[in-house]
């Protein structure tokens, strides 16, 4: 007995952590959208990211309620809940016309229709256990399909050398709340919360690694120039439980400069062969 309510205590407490955690990875998109909110516009920002997190919130809550033991489950997926329905709100209000469809079409199509779905086929053709270990599974299967998205910035900063497009404190946060859920769900038994964290860390900690091989990289030119046709980058939003991490992608804030940089320099070179043609002119 005092064993099992030192591993209740631990379960806890590893929980709160988890909630603090994911609170501020959660956050993690506020600057994008005070940037939307001051221009008016959505850019070239996605609203999938914001959609999938929803979606995936929403079925690690119904999930958390399925289970009644998992409380925190409830906590961190209902401020989910909420600060993705302001953020896709927001994108829906500054979006272009056919931006703003889609958005209300995959909206309806995901979060309305899937989930429901979901929620009828688990309601009336499952009952018991069976029904809380087909939901978990489900919720494990959309953490990890979304794997894709951070491996895909992993594989950016190993082409280019550069950890522009990895910020070392997200890479951070988002480890330790992998290993905070990882602990919550081992301690619950419950191997559909403790998987998707496992796949997490090591993600996480295959980013802090780059990140301490490719810090001082430079960046290739490649990149420059598709920073100048294309200033703004997509962010990607992933799940706090570590399965569905969130990864901002820095925007190139002075892209200005850059198209400065390269007039001045081809003005510069228009300069020189002036110079050059009077010169020629000059010894003839």
């Amino acid at each position: 007995m005092n064993l099992m309510g030192n591993q209740s205590h631990l379960a806890f407490t590893f929980g709160i952590l988890g909630n603090i955690i994911s609170f501020l990875v959660y956050l993690a998109p506020l600057p994008t959208f005070y940037r939307i909110y001051k221009k008016k516009c959505t850019e070239g920002f996605q609203s999938l990211p914001y959609l999938v997190a929803l979606f995936s919130s929403m079925l690690w809550l119904y999930y958390a309620k399925l289970k009644t033991d998992a409380v925190l489950l409830i906590t961190i997926n209902s401020f989910g809940c909420a600060i993705e329905i302001i953020y896709i709100i927001m994108y829906i209000i500054y979006a272009p016309k056919d931006a703003r469809k889609l958005t209300i079409k995959l909206f309806v199509a995901m979060n309305l229709g899937s989930f429901a779905m979901i929620l009828m086929v688990t309601h009336f053709a499952l009952h018991g256990p069976l029904r809380v270990k087909v939901l978990g599974w489900i919720c494990v299967s959309i953490s990890v399909s979304v794997f894709a998205a951070p491996l895909s910035i992993v594989a950016q900063v190993i082409r280019t050398k550069s950890v522009q497009f990895m910020p070392f404190n997200l890479s951070f946060f988002l480890t330790l709340s992998a290993i905070m859920w990882f602990a919550y769900g081992l301690l619950l038994k419950d191997i559909c919360i403790a998987l998707p964290n496992v796949l997490g860390f090591t993600l996480g900690l295959v980013q802090m690694v780059l990140y301490a091989i490719y810090r001082n990289g430079d960046v290739k030119k490649q990149q420059v120039v598709t920073e100048v046709k294309e200033p703004v980058i997509n962010i990607v939003v992933v799940n706090p439980l570590g399965s569905c991490e969130v990864f901002p992608i820095p925007m190139d804030a002075n892209v200005d400069d850059v198209n400065k940089q390269l007039q001045a320099k081809k003005l510069g070179a228009e300069d020189q062969l002036q110079q050059d043609q009077k010169n020629a002119e000059c010894a003839v």
